[in-house]
């Protein structure tokens, strides 16, 4: 076979060649795709789920939030086990794992059962992820070749979240919330059976693994969303719940510590010094915590107050998410004009204005043109923010922090979602609890438990307004991006779009 190939002619040779970097290119974006698709192909099965597995409105959460928290918590660990032990060598073991977790949650009998499998989906999903993009720089050299592939890359994660929710109402509709699990099964086997002949190995780089430091930070994180969660069901005084708050808390402190004597920490503390990259972080962490609440609580209200099928709720995101993609595509080419702040304010600002129109919703609030409207806004907003708000975060970063600085985001992004879940299901248990003790008179049963799931939606998004208002104040008086910052972010707009629509 060797000689062969050498024997082959020079225009053969190249075909060859240009044949597997097409097939390695496939392998990266469908492996991207796969991860993307996770964090929204359940979403809008959530419903039946829930009647399946007989999870309590308040504990569903977890459903997403398992796969956030050990996303989030694991990633830079995920991208520190690529350069020491090799990023394909990595990416096929995030995959195994992946696709065991899906196999297995496909298979749950009981609530308990799927969120251990979700768990083990996000670390799987930690450890493969940071690779890919690294992979595809590995794959293709710098050029036209490289900003095609990294297009692309762009375009299936921006339309990943969308396909999602639109596939995984497909799969629940016609066959069984369980295949929103077992589709990345076969996927996951191909992928691992190809990876090793067509994906470039990368050399090792010594270093060491914070172990302390993402263990304690992912525990300290899931403790603190449990003790929303647990709030939400047996009240702020319930011992569990407060133990909850406590070693959550305790294991922050703990996870600081370790960090201050890490010789090699998975977060160096130096990354908050600066004001503005700080106030960016906890821009996001907001940001994205009263978004991932709309999609989570939306899902439900459709389908359980409106009555829609799982394809059908599915469909009614995509005016949002097109919003979305297209803000996406035109920001990178106006943000060294307009200016990154006013971006950012003018995002979040009709991203507030959304919210506080969605929080009127009731049990006969039509889909249109009182959801699809402010859906859209919503995602006009937050198309508009995403990329200057990235563009903060990574401001003023030194070379040997790039990849920690950009890992941080898309920690914000995880965390924040989880966390912002966490507190918004207390929201909705509050809301719910008050309305079951004031129902309206002359309503039947059915329309009486409609009326008390949608006052508890819209204090819901009454809570995910708060969420952006809070985001619009820190925009206004902690962010300063200067204009020759804004510039030299304009100038690799193509690396900040893909980074922007993967927040997304």
């Amino acid at each position: 076979m060797t000689s062969s190939l050498t024997a082959a002619p020079p225009a053969r040779r190249a075909n060859v060649a240009r044949g597997a970097s097409t097939i390695a290119l496939a392998l990266i974006l469908t492996c991207q795709l796969m991860v993307i698709l996770d964090a929204t192909i359940v979403t809008i099965a959530l419903p039946d789920i829930q009647n399946t597995l007989h999870f309590s409105p308040t504990s569903l959460s977890w459903v997403q939030n398992a796969y956030s928290l050990t996303f989030g918590g694991l990633l830079l660990l995920g991208a520190r086990a690529g350069d020491i032990l090799g990023r394909r060598r990595v990416l096929m073991a995030g995959i195994v794992l992946f696709t065991a977790a899906s196999l297995i949650g496909g298979l749950a009998q009981s609530a308990e059962w799927l969120l251990v499998a979700r768990a083990a989906q996000g670390v799987g999903a930690a450890i493969a992820a940071p690779s890919t993009l690294a992979l595809l720089t590995s794959s293709f050299p710098e050029g036209p070749e490289r900003m095609k592939a990294i297009g692309l890359y762009s375009a299936v994660t921006s339309g990943g979240a969308s396909v999602g929710l639109v596939l995984g109402g497909m799969l629940t509709d016609w066959t069984s919330w369980r295949w929103s699990l077992f589709i990345n099964v076969p996927i996951g086997i191909a992928l691992v059976l190809l990876a090793p002949r067509y994906l470039p190995e990368t050399d090792r780089q010594p270093g060491r693994f914070d172990l302390a430091g993402a263990v304690t930070s992912t525990l300290g994180m899931a403790s603190l969303v449990y003790g929303f969660v647990r709030a939400a069901s047996d009240g702020w005084s319930d011992a569990f719940t407060v133990t909850a708050f406590v070693a959550g808390a305790a294991l922050l402190a703990l996870f600081v510590t370790v960090e201050m004597r890490a010789s090699q920490p998975i977060t160096p503390l130096r990354m908050f010094a600066s004001r503005e990259r700080s106030s960016s972080y906890v821009a996001r962490l907001l940001l994205v915590g009263g978004m991932f609440g709309m999609f989570f609580f939306m899902t439900q209200f459709l389908q359980d107050v409106r009555n829609y099928s799982p394809l059908k709720a599915g469909f009614a995101f995509l005016p949002m998410t097109v919003a979305l993609f297209a803000m996406v595509r035109i920001v990178p080419k106006v943000i060294a004009r307009i200016g990154a702040k006013q971006l950012m304010v003018a995002g979040v600002g009709l991203a507030v204005i959304s919210m506080i129109w969605l929080s009127r919703i009731g049990s006969s609030t039509q889909y249109w043109p009182e959801i699809v409207l402010p859906m859209f806004l919503l995602g006009l907003g937050m198309g508009v923010a995403f990329i200057p708000l990235t563009t903060a975060s990574l401001a003023g970063v030194e070379p040997r922090d790039a990849g920690a600085a950009s890992g941080l985001v898309n920690v914000m992004q995880q965390v924040g979602g989880a966390l912002g879940l966490g507190i918004l299901v207390t929201v909705f248990g509050t809301a719910r609890h008050n309305a079951e003790h004031h129902p309206v008179a002359g309503l039947s049963a059915a329309a009486q438990q409609h009326h008390e799931t949608a006052h508890a939606i819209a204090a819901v998004f009454t809570g995910s307004a708060v969420f952006m208002a809070l985001t619009f104040l820190v925009i206004v008086f902690a962010i300063r991006v200067r204009p020759p910052r804004v510039e030299a972010a304009a100038a690799i707009t193509p690396a900040e779009a893909e980074e922007a629509v993967e927040m997304a």
